[in-house]
């Protein structure tokens, strides 16, 4: 009954929305896969075969319904070298070594780094990815006739104007409509889909890659395969999460490891480069009303529909209309009430944001972007927690015997201050390290107290560690060096 429920769900709660917006993703994948496709050095084709495949493969492999993958920036710009020096065949066969690991991350649940990724670095990625979304429109907003900005702006006015109307159509699928209809009746001077690029005419054959089947050939493909199963992934999860706030609903992260892996090895094995999921498209579909994986499954089939049989009618779809829905995407995506917070956040968390951004529209990168976020809010991270460590010592009133009382959490960044806090060379008998309110996390805390120890002993201390808690027993225990001999006598008072 379970399965039944979310079949249903899946695929037929909402069919007119899925459908209608999946329409509107197919038109918005066209420019996107084309440009793609120059950026990597392949034909036209090759991305728009990939963007066929892979949405038609994840609406039923992918952990996230709704959410639409085809070929991508990200992935592309990985692919230039291996491109230029070995072919497109070469390509084909990484992207299949792509997809295997990728679904040998699924299995080994890596789907779980998204934990790592903070609120900063996501809402970072968001508005740096906006403002990726809107400078790949410059190209269409500058040098072109008046006629691309009067039906760019009518389109933006249609896309925002006609939900006042009536939303049981999408305002995008609207404008697009409109804008041809209005460049074909004024014959206007503006650029079509047809200017892009060559379009395919036939279906894409099934073959395995052309490349010889050796060491060598695993050599060349597995630096480019694993960097491009990391920045695809990485991307795909972060939009998946993306996606489950969107619709206040969870997906399955390691599913959609698997799921990417799949498609992405469907997709070289049909003649296709790499991808993985696409948050602008993504959003208008949600946008326009999808949740389910029909809406997905009906971008690729349309797309293919486009391209094989509707070949003549969207060669003269103009790019302004295209460009116009892009915007839209560039606008709702951008977090603008991130901006208000900035200073009312705490700075480190408006550095971790900015750090982000800079970085990813700098280097073009998302995956270098949100590495840099996820290291600075680490740092940070265990900057905050190593400053709520507290040491506080008391003399004993013969003045023979010193106690320090730790309290807090001992790991990395704080085991240098607990080292440092503790007085070895001080003239009294005996030392008393009291952890009864401290947890040790690592063995840098455990390193700490050897030193401690040991240098005390040096010095004709005696040394008694009390209060180590289990977890903590257990690591110095492991990983202790001082005085194992006398090592439960070293522990007295743990518990």
């Amino acid at each position: 009954m379970q399965l039944s429920s979310r079949l249903r769900r899946d695929w037929v709660s909402k069919i007119r929305a899925d459908v209608l917006s999946g329409i509107v993703v197919a038109l918005a994948l066209i420019p996107e896969a084309i440009g793609f496709s120059v950026i990597a050095g392949v034909d036209p084709k090759d991305g728009l075969y990939a963007s066929v495949v892979i949405a038609c493969v994840i609406a039923f492999t992918g952990g996230r319904p709704a959410m639409i993958s085809a070929a991508t920036a990200a992935t592309a710009v990985v692919m230039v070298d291996l491109v230029r020096d070995h072919g497109v065949q070469y390509l084909f066969a990484a992207t299949i070594l792509m997809g295997i690991i990728q679904i040998v991350a699924g299995l080994l649940k890596l789907g779980r780094v998204m934990r790592f990724v903070s609120q900063s670095v996501m809402t970072g990625f968001v508005n740096a990815l906006a403002i990726l979304i809107f400078m790949a429109q410059l190209p269409e907003l500058t040098g072109v006739t008046p006629a691309t900005y009067g039906l760019i702006a009518l389109g933006l006015a249609i896309i925002y104007g006609f939900p006042r109307i009536t939303r049981a159509i999408p305002s995008p699928l609207v404008a697009i409509a409109v804008l041809t209809a209005v460049a074909a009746a004024f014959g206007l001077d503006v650029r079509t889909v047809a200017h892009l690029g060559e379009l395919p005419s036939s279906l894409p054959g099934l073959a395995l890659p052309d490349v010889p089947y050796t060491l060598e050939t695993l050599r060349i493909i597995l630096p480019y395969s694993l960097t491009l199963a990391a920045v695809g992934l990485l991307e795909s999860l972060l939009t998946a999460q993306i996606v489950d706030d969107m619709t206040d609903t969870p997906s399955n992260k390691n599913r959609e490891c698997m799921g990417q892996g799949v498609a992405n090895m469907a997709s070289a094995a049909f003649g296709g480069m790499g991808g993985c999921a696409m948050i602008g498209q993504s959003v208008i579909n949600v946008s326009s009303g999808a949740r389910g994986r029909l809406s997905t499954l009906v971008a690729g089939a349309f797309l293919l529909l486009l391209l094989v049989s509707l070949q003549d009618l969207l060669a003269v779809v103009p790019v302004a209309a295209l460009t116009a829905v892009m915007i839209m995407v560039s606008l709702n995506t951008f977090s603008w009430r991130s901006l208000r917070q900035l200073r009312a956040n705490p700075l480190s968390s408006s550095v971790v944001m900015l750090a982000t951004v800079a970085v990813v529209v700098v280097t073009r990168d998302l995956a270098i972007g949100v590495l840099v976020g996820v290291l600075l809010s680490g740092v940070f991270f265990a900057g905050k927690v190593s400053r709520l460590s507290r040491v506080a010592s008391e003399l004993s009133a013969d003045g023979r015997t010193r106690t320090y009382r730790i309290t807090g959490q001992v790991f990395f960044a704080s085991a240098g201050t607990f080292a440092d806090s503790i007085d070895v060379i001080e003239p009294v008998e005996r030392i008393v390290i009291d952890l009864h309110a401290a947890q040790f996390w690592d063995i840098s805390a455990v390193a700490a107290l050897d030193r401690i120890v040991l240098k005390a002993r040096r010095n004709g201390r005696a040394v008694e560690v009390v209060g180590l808690n289990e977890a903590s027993a257990t690591l110095v225990e492991r990983f202790g060096q001082h005085d194992k001999a006398d090592k439960p006598a070293a522990l007295a008072g743990t518990h």
